[in-house]
């Protein structure tokens, strides 16, 4: 009895498996970033490197010169006016 659908079998079973794939999304090639996995990634390139030291450069030279020259700025420590020197128009309070 097998025999007799065998001839039926081959043709099904494409059409099955045709119809299966249909209803599969392709999976999409990212290539916007390279995949290491279990090996180490290839070294950044001579410019990427430069590139990135003078922006660590900048950085530490910006953070530096701010604390140098605006400690306040981190301290907190700004000069506060003498409250007896401020004037009416000042505080908002109108002329009498």
């Amino acid at each position: 009895m097998i025999t007799k659908f065998r001839p039926l079998c081959k043709p099904l079973l494409q059409h099955v498996m045709r119809n299966a794939v249909k209803g599969i999304a392709p999976q999409s090639v990212r290539q916007s970033h390279v995949v290491s996995y279990r090996v180490a990634p290839p070294p950044h390139s001579k410019a990427t490197r430069i590139g990135a030291e003078m922006v660590g450069a900048a950085m530490w030279w910006w953070v530096l010169w701010h604390l140098w020259h605006e400690s306040e700025h981190i301290t907190g420590e700004f000069p506060y006016p003498e409250p007896s020197e401020w004037t009416n128009s000042e505080l908002g309070i109108p002329p009498a």
